[in-house]
């Protein structure tokens, strides 16, 4: 299957009014501030001054976020002793995306993405505060921990579409690619650089400074939202609601099978392949004995070979095929299969590196191909479905790991996922590959009829 349908929507009437536009916007407002810059190709998107700035916050707001996950998820086992535990903490964050995920595509697409911006990471920064001040008042419990996670998890619902359809609306279509890609360098540099500062924060002053920082960090975050503003030419039209914005996107989905395909994989490594911190978890606590510093540099690990993977999808000229992110997944799974086997702690972080870059290049190429084949009137709806199969997976995932971790061991659920991933991307492929080639005979078909009625009429 090809991405032709991704280029096609890039170049539809809608698109070709709205890119030039958007570069014609972008390179008035850099010439206004007297300063034309050229960056390189996998750069581009910084072209865009609001851009800038907005990924300039992420790199604090993300460095933040992954500091509160490594310090919940070690929290949580240190109350409770249990990986199942850690996963039910980890579903709690997840659930609502299961649940609510779709309203929250409908309120990305009916509201200004700034003000909501604004008000989920405001309300985040209170989450992070209260848990921080329980953990340094010593008054946290487990439960606690939980309530807070779902209510994070709320706003998840509605911030994860809104973030990703904000960035469009800063780019324009033209640096669309290149923003995904550059948004999740930024995020897996966070993951390189937050779990190592929370891990040494837990060895010194326990959990509650993580939680305190990150709430520092998404108030960062309002702070620089506040000052961007969205180019009028770049921002589509808001909808204006009615019962059918949801039957609307699911049946662009359905008729476009580019975007549901992309749907089906990532719900696939979202129930199998994304429950890494809880899998982590168990082999720095029960295989390796590694405590916290090893739950810490295992994280750590995977986010170098994950940020290595987004910097080689910055490069990338255009959204890979469907066939390419199987692939993909294929190879992700059986690495998941390696790590499971790995006899030392060191071989195991080791491939923990690849690990981590197979999934950053099909995170950022299914993430790339649904916003570009998207229209944007439809955007945040069909980003609100992908961010449902792909979080709430791991709201199903996680506590269903951890209790085959507790239940058989971490290794054999690991292995357990791996090959999950492994042989649902193998079928996915092979079902593609044979409609594929049904719609290669039928256009034969088509076409050799079509030659023998023009050679008719002309007789």
């Amino acid at each position: 299957m090809s991405a032709a349908p991704a280029e096609h929507a890039l170049t539809s009437p809608t698109s070709q009014s709205s890119q030039p536009a958007a570069r014609t916007t972008a390179a008035s407002a850099l010439r206004r501030a007297g300063r034309v810059r050229t960056w390189p190709r996998s750069l581009a998107a910084l072209e865009v001054r609001d851009y800038r700035l907005f990924l300039t916050s992420q790199v604090v707001a993300t460095t933040g976020l992954w500091m509160q996950r490594i310090a919940q998820d070690w929290l949580v086992l240190e109350l409770t002793g249990s990986v199942t535990a850690v996963g039910v903490a980890v579903a709690l964050q997840f659930l609502p995306m299961l649940l609510l995920g779709l309203f929250g595509g409908v309120v990305a697409d009916r509201f200004p993405k700034r003000r909501i911006l604004v008000v989920t990471q405001s309300t985040a920064a209170l989450v992070a505060a209260t848990l921080g001040t329980l953990a340094l008042t010593h008054t946290v419990q487990a439960w606690h921990v939980y309530v807070l996670a779902a209510v994070l998890g709320l706003v998840t619902v509605v911030d994860n579409p809104t973030r990703q359809v904000f960035v469009s609306e800063l780019v324009g279509p033209h640096h669309i690619r290149n923003a995904v890609s550059l948004n999740s360098s930024v995020f897996q540099l966070g993951a390189l650089v937050g779990p190592a500062l929370s891990g040494a924060l837990i060895h010194a002053v326990g959990q509650g400074w993580s939680f305190l920082l990150n709430a520092a960090a998404c108030l960062v975050v309002v702070s620089m939202v506040l000052v961007i503003r969205p180019q009028a030419a770049l921002v589509p039209e808001r909808s204006e609601g009615g019962a059918g914005e949801l039957r609307a996107a699911l049946r662009y989905i359905g008729r476009t099978s580019e975007v549901a395909w992309s749907i089906v994989l990532a719900a696939t490594i979202g129930l199998f392949g994304l429950n890494m911190p809880v899998i982590l978890a168990a082999f720095a606590d029960h295989v390796f004995t590694a405590g916290v510093g090893g739950y810490s540099l295992f994280n750590s690990l995977s986010a170098l070979g994950a940020l290595a993977g987004a910097v080689v999808s910055a490069r990338r000229h255009s959204a890979p095929r469907v066939r390419t992110l199987t692939g993909t997944l294929v190879l992700l799974g059986a690495m998941l299969m390696v790590a499971a086997i790995a006899p030392s702690a060191w071989a195991f972080g080791a491939v923990l590196v690849v690990v981590g870059f197979c999934t950053l290049l099909f995170l950022t190429g299914a993430n790339s191909l649904v916003q570009t084949t998207a229209p944007p009137a439809l955007r945040g709806r069909v980003m609100g479905v992908y961010l449902l199969v792909l979080l709430g997976g791991q709201a199903v995932g996680g506590p269903v790991v951890g209790w085959l971790i507790d239940h058989v061991g971490a290794r054999a659920s690991m292995l357990g996922c791996g090959a999950l991933v492994a042989l649902v991307s193998i079928g996915v492929g092979l079902v593609i590959a044979h409609r594929a080639h049904l719609t290669v005979e039928l256009e034969l078909h088509r076409r050799s009829r079509l030659g023998l009625h023009i050679v008719h009429a002309h007789r």
